[in-house]
């Protein structure tokens, strides 16, 4: 019953020596069932920037608003 979801951000963001732009966007597949892809402190969103951009989601201070998701299933 897991949700696939298409993250993307919505602006370049510049924080703690660290850059996130729109072009960084990534899927991610939830453990659970749900509509937001935000749910569980956003373990999946984690640890995705880290494997493909190696992007410090915790470091740059990110938060579901600087984010557009799209459900993909």
């Amino acid at each position: 019953m897991a949700k696939v979801f298409r993250i993307t951000p919505k602006r370049v963001k510049r924080v703690n020596g660290t850059v996130l732009t729109p072009s960084m966007s990534v899927t991610i597949t939830t453990q659970q069932h749900t509509n937001d892809p935000f749910y569980n402190g956003a373990k999946e969103i984690k640890e995705a920037y880290l494997r493909l951009y190696r992007f410090d989601y915790q470091k740059a201070c990110c938060n579901k608003n600087d984010f557009e998701f799209v459900q993909l299933d």
